[in-house]
């Protein structure tokens, strides 16, 4: 095995080398699939980032906050019927259209893993004619300012361990981030049998583990540029799903102005030349985008005009939008995957994570106009949150 180097990374790749044909996104409306029948239309894709997509006649299942838990990634996604149960990572979804809505990053050890199984799904999905999505959240931004709070110490380790396979893979980027799933699981065993694994105690390895996730997380760093290729706000058909919420003044600012803001921002990008501007707006202070929780306090707490006051803002932000509905994370449910506000809003982050509520997967479906709420095959929804929008 190449030993770890911890020098000067490869410049991250430019936006035109991804593989498998797949499209590079344009401000332009770009078709991001492959019809396999005729039936159904392509997807076409408006910004960079992704901002408005069109997918029409599709399926739409969304995840929440998945907190490094590669496992309970794995039992999302094959629960949502878009990830083959064998083990083999395959795509079984069709022209499902799949959206996370971020929070990867943080409290659990297989950030990287879920990142690149997410990625080889993307591509996998392409080619049947779907599409995988993925939303940024507080903890991606979190990352690239350097807030390592709420890594766990495993993360730190598997930073370490991406750098010596990518070392393998010659610096070839993208060979190493698809190919990342494939070897993570027995990479990390093989890391926990050494004899120089101490866990948390190994002082010397946790500094080396910092630098290594600084060095592929700062703003033009390699995993920040791979972050930065997704939306912090993203409008598929008529529904809009964003990490934290969106409120009136961020649709007034510019969803596509805000996305590509961050991404410039990730990326290392500055017109000034100087250290690129943090994007306030969407991810900094109670009321970005990334933070905000106000759809999804719970209602018990609150006062009917507060009830009535939020519910205002929500519908004024949606008919600016020309949205029916938002989907939101952030904020764990410990009911489950809920609507609030006659449906207009709905909450899926469940605490899914090891690291977090270690409860059990939950997925939203949209399909043909009606919401549904899948928790596993004997109980695939419950009535009251079976909900028909024609």
């Amino acid at each position: 095995m190449a030993s770890l180097c911890l020098g000067p990374l490869p410049p991250p790749p430019p936006s035109h080398l991804r593989k498998l044909s797949e499209p590079s996104y344009s401000s332009s409306l770009n078709s991001c699939s492959h019809i396999t029948g005729g039936a159904l239309k392509p997807i076409v894709v408006n910004g960079n980032p992704p901002t408005f997509v069109s997918a029409p006649g599709r399926r739409i299942v969304a995840v929440g906050d998945l907190h490094g838990d590669l496992d309970q990634a794995r039992c999302a996604l094959e629960m949502a019927g878009v990830l083959s149960s064998d083990g083999q990572d395959i795509w079984m979804g069709g022209e499902t259209v799949l959206i996370q809505l971020g929070d990867i990053l943080d409290r659990g050890e297989d950030e990287l893993g879920i990142l690149s199984l997410l990625r080889s799904l993307d591509m996998q999905a392409k080619a049947k004619g779907g599409a995988v999505f993925q939303v940024n959240g507080n903890h991606e931004t979190m990352n690239v300012e350097g807030d390592f709070r709420y890594v766990d110490y495993g993360a730190f380790d598997e930073c370490i361990d991406f750098l010596q396979y990518l070392d393998d893979c010659r610096n070839d980027w993208n060979e190493a981030f698809v190919g990342w799933i494939g070897v993570s699981e027995r990479r990390k065993e093989e890391r926990k049998m050494s004899q120089n694994y101490w866990g948390p105690l190994n002082l010397v390895k946790k500094q080396k583990g910092v630098i290594a996730r600084s060095m592929l997380l700062r703003p033009g760093g390699p995993l920040a540029c791979e972050l930065a290729q997704h939306a912090v706000v993203l409008k598929v058909n008529d529904w809009v799903f964003c990490h934290g919420g969106l409120l009136p003044h961020h649709v007034a600012y510019g969803i596509e102005r805000m996305n590509r803001e961050v991404s410039h921002w990730m990326r290392g990008l500055s017109e000034s030349g100087n250290s690129p501007h943090i994007p306030f707006i969407a991810t900094r202070g109670y009321d970005s985008v990334v933070w905000n929780r106000l759809y999804s306090s719970d209602v018990s707490d609150l006062k009917d005009y507060q009830i009535k006051q939020i519910h205002s803002i929500l519908q004024e932000t949606l008919q600016a939008l020309g949205a029916k509905a938002m989907v939101v994370g952030h904020t764990p449910q410990t009911g489950g995957v809920n609507c609030k506000y006659n449906c207009s809003i709905w909450r899926i982050d469940v605490g899914m994570s090891s690291g977090v509520l270690n409860s059990r997967p939950e997925v939203l479906e949209i399909r043909d106009e009606k919401v549904r709420v899948l928790r596993s095959r004997k109980d695939t929804y419950r009535e009251f949150q079976a909900v028909d929008y024609t």
